[in-house]
């Protein structure tokens, strides 16, 4: 089981999300336990104040160090294994590695920052930084359940068809192979003829090929990553595809 601690200014947004699909199974069946904090109630005034300007000068407004530390240490569980997370677009992009890693811990506490980012010196009471991706949105807390739902997915148990978590995109390095259901023939378009010979040996190496085939011209960087890990014949075929799209290039510039 692993547990969740979300500390966020807009609680509300967490309530539909972990009501529906395999995080409310999770739940259900004691897999996951997700906990979300609002942050007002451990602001000490009476205007429950989470954020202020910023010294220097600037747009915006800066959330406050002394709630978001309140909350950390009030929601830390002795005698666990815990991993403060603070959502930031300055943070390292999140991938199935982390995931995975983060699944490893009994308790994840995350921290949905808000306006202009957290004071500084929040990053002295957590553990690491994430983002989701180069780009801006309003705030942690979709963020913060995109890691939710990616971490719990590595959780035993959390998928019923553990085969399914194995052959999902990045589980092995690699985008996931082209998948098809019936009917075998819709429009002109037909399902691989591969796929409905019953010969699952033959099915697997073809899976295997398209998963490299579809990684190698939407994401090469995966490639180049996976790269030691491949054998020499995926190597080869990799090779004779990027020969094959210079070649077609260099017949799109004449």
């Amino acid at each position: 089981m692993i547990q969740f601690d979300v500390i966020t200014l807009f609680p509300g947004m967490f309530v539909s999300p972990l009501q529906e699909s395999i995080l409310h199974k999770a739940r259900l069946n004691g897999l996951v336990h997700v906990v979300v904090h609002d942050l007002r109630a451990f602001t000490h005034d009476k205007h429950k104040t989470a954020d202020d300007r910023p010294y220097g000068g600037g747009a915006g407004m800066v959330m406050k160090i002394e709630p978001l530390v309140r909350a950390i240490e009030h929601v830390r569980l002795s005698g666990m294994t815990t991993r403060t997370v603070l959502l930031s677009p300055q943070g390292s992009l999140l991938s199935q590695d982390t995931a995975r890693r983060l699944s490893t811990f009994q308790q994840v506490i995350l921290i949905c920052g808000r306006y202009e980012g957290v004071d500084e010196r929040l990053l002295g009471f957590v553990d690491e930084e994430l983002s989701i991706g180069d780009y801006i949105v309003s705030g942690g807390e979709l963020p913060a359940l995109v890691v939710i739902d990616a971490v719990a997915r590595c959780v035993p148990g959390v998928v019923g068809d553990e085969a399914s978590v194995r052959e999902d995109s990045f589980a092995q390095g690699l985008l996931k192979y082209p998948q098809y259901t019936r009917p075998p023939s819709f429009r002109g378009y037909e399902v691989p003829a591969v796929l409905l010979t019953g010969d699952h040996d033959r099915i697997r190496a073809w899976r295997r090929r398209e998963a490299l085939r579809k990684t190698a011209q939407r994401r090469p960087d995966l490639i180049r990553q996976a790269w030691q890990m491949l054998t020499e014949q995926e190597k080869l075929f990799i090779n004779s595809l990027r020969h094959s799209q210079t070649t077609e290039t260099r017949h799109e510039d004449h």
